[in-house]
């Protein structure tokens, strides 16, 4: 790429990358003076790239690095999701066990609102953001790359974003297998929405669980959700609906497992005699529940911890640990899962 023409647009740290063949994380390292990667021959090579394009580092990331506050801001989507509330109390608390405040901000999945609460943390002088609310178009944590601000992303992944997530894919898998083991073939799944990591990892799982086994994935069985109750409720309806129900039911997690599970109750049926149902998350609730539910339990406090350490290490400029870090769920065995009925009945 040239070097832009006096009037054109304003080269990119994308730019930068492109043109020098490396990250735009590594650009970013390049033009920061306290790093040590700075001092580097790579380094001095990257630079000297961006000033054959004009390139001219933003001066607030620069001034993020320098003026620290001791606070980071931590976007959720709502703080009456209780995930939500239980990780953003643990990177509260490990931020302050590190000596740092935690700020947060709600954006109800919507990128603008998102977009525009993550500059407002920004401009009141953060020093880095947490993201819970990263999504497949990329949105705020793209341009949180570009400007080479320090951010990480928690549950979810997205691109260049450093990331800590739980392994989603080997939960699907578990809380599938599980199910299976306990006999059942037919296995219907109240998947997340499209634009989450978290949900198109679960439902990769249960199709690899499925693989595995020689079972086609059921056709009719895999019912929308939007990670609320309100859409586990729906799943239920569509279930009832059903000519040939499946005998188990895996859900993306334990909101829209207990929407699903109230109105198959209301409806006079029995969980788990006429369906085993597993959610995901095991948030402290549903070991509480009349049937206790079987659920895929996710290190938040190992998430929370993780991910305030990489937020440190990029806001004082050191090497990433682990760019993206994966921890492992564990399937937590309750009563609303069993054999399938007619497996029992025929039981010697």
């Amino acid at each position: 790429m040239e070097a832009r023409e006096s009037g054109g647009p304003r080269p990119t740290i994308a730019d930068v990358a492109e043109a020098a063949g490396v990250a735009r994380s590594t650009v970013s390292r390049a033009m920061n003076r306290e790093h040590r990667f700075y001092r580097s021959p790579s380094a001095a090579r990257i630079r000297a790239v961006a000033e054959s394009l004009g390139y001219e580092p933003n001066p607030t990331a620069a001034n993020l690095r320098r003026q620290q506050t001791n606070t980071i801001g931590v976007l959720v989507s709502r703080l009456t999701d209780t995930v939500m509330a239980m990780l953003f109390e643990e990177i509260a608390a490990a931020s302050a066990a590190r000596g740092y405040h935690a700020l947060v901000a709600t954006t109800y999945d919507d990128p603008a609102l998102e977009r525009e609460s993550g500059l407002a943390m920004l401009a009141s002088r953060v020093d880095g953001l947490i993201l819970t609310t990263a999504t497949t178009e990329g949105g705020l944590c793209t341009e949180l790359v570009e400007r080479g601000i320090p951010h990480v992303l928690a549950l979810r992944s997205y691109g260049e974003s450093p990331s800590v997530v739980g392994d989603d894919a080997l939960g699907g898998y578990l809380a599938t297998r599980h199910l299976m083991d306990l006999g059942h073939r037919r296995i219907g799944l109240v998947a997340g929405p499209d634009h989450a990591s978290t949900a198109i990892s679960r439902r990769e799982g249960y199709r690899q669980a499925l693989r595995e086994a020689g079972i086609a994935e059921p056709p009719g069985l895999v019912y929308p959700s939007t990670f609320s109750m309100e859409s586990g409720e729906a799943a239920a309806e569509a279930f009832l609906a059903s000519a040939d129900r499946p005998t188990a039911v895996f859900a993306v997690n334990d909101n829209t497992a207990f929407g699903f599970t109230s109105v198959i109750q209301r409806a006079g049926l029995g969980i788990p005699t006429d369906v085993s149902i597993v959610g995901y998350n095991d948030i402290p609730l549903v070991a509480r529940l009349p049937v206790p539910l079987t659920s895929v339990r996710v290190p938040f406090a190992d998430i929370a911890n993780a991910a305030v350490d990489a937020l440190m290490d990029s806001i004082q400029g050191r090497p990433a640990r682990a760019p993206h870090r994966v921890l492992a769920p564990t399937l937590i065995p309750r009563a609303s899962t069993a054999r399938p009925a007619v497996l029992t009945e025929v039981r010697p």
